[in-house]
């Protein structure tokens, strides 16, 4: 009876899974057009094509397509070049049981992402219209991150220890 059911409820997720997929939607399609599995290597995630950041899209899968986190793993910056390798973060499953996890060995308070940000897009390089009140010494409300990505979690799940 348990196999039954769990035969039930596997063909039932996967009926809704394709179900999901739009007509002409191929943005998950391998070769062939035929859907990626997650050993499949064809390329088609951002972390394929770049920085390897297979570590914390264990937990944080969101930011596979997160436009800010894409964009740097393309140009093969991971998530360790602006975070650190956090190991420990990423070993200290306590969160899931409630706990206090441990924070990745860099964080960025608002005050300091235009700082860093700044540490590799020099000034020269990204004079652009949309840029001038940036460039122009922004003021201190103004951040990168709100015009590039939404790279901040929006619901912090639990503190730091």
């Amino acid at each position: 009876m348990r196999l039954l059911a769990t035969a039930f409820w596997c063909t039932a997720i996967l009926a809704a899974l394709a179900s999901c997929r739009q007509a002409g939607d191929d943005r998950n399609a391998g070769a062939g057009g035929r859907p990626l599995l997650l050993l499949d290597e064809d390329g088609a995630s951002p972390a394929a094509q770049g920085a390897d950041n297979s570590r914390c899209h264990v937990c944080h899968l969101n930011y596979l397509d997160e436009k800010l986190a894409a964009d740097h793993a393309r140009a093969g910056i991971g998530c360790a070049g602006c975070h650190g390798p956090s190991d420990e973060h990423i070993a200290d499953e306590s969160w899931a049981s409630g706990g206090n996890g441990t924070a990745p060995d860099i964080m960025y308070p608002r005050e300091k992402v235009n700082p860093f940000c700044s540490g590799c897009h020099a000034k020269d390089k990204i004079n652009l219209p949309q840029h001038k009140e940036f460039l122009a010494g922004a003021p201190p409300e103004k951040h990168c991150t709100d015009c590039h990505g939404s790279h901040r979690l929006h619901e912090r799940k639990c503190k730091w220890k």
